[in-house]
């Protein structure tokens, strides 16, 4: 999924439309959760970096802090609660949940 194409911007779009807001910092652990179980680690760097600059978010996020997060995310899965609280927020907002896990 590069950057500009249809799924990418579908993807910022879904998230987006569920976290009008921004994204609260417990979420986006669970948010990567699920990220990571359909995109390979460079497309959830792409959609990160896109989310922080939509975002504007003050603290710089940069490629080693994503892939830090993403190892965190894959060696401390956050638990089913949390992530099934993001799955359904995203889900409202049209995200197609159901692709199987890599």
């Amino acid at each position: 999924m590069a950057t500009g194409t249809p799924l990418f911007e579908s993807a910022i779009s879904w998230i987006r439309q569920g976290y009008p807001e921004g994204i609260p910092p417990t979420e986006f652990p669970p948010l990567l959760a699920l990220l990571v179980r359909v995109l390979d680690e460079a497309q959830v760097t792409d959609v990160v970096l896109q989310l922080a600059k939509y975002y504007d978010v003050e603290n710089p996020v940069t490629e080693d802090r994503i892939r830090e997060a993403i190892a965190n995310v894959i060696r401390d899965e956050p638990n089913s609660e949390e992530i099934n609280q993001v799955a359904s927020r995203l889900a409202s907002a049209g995200w197609p949940l159901a692709t199987p896990a890599r």
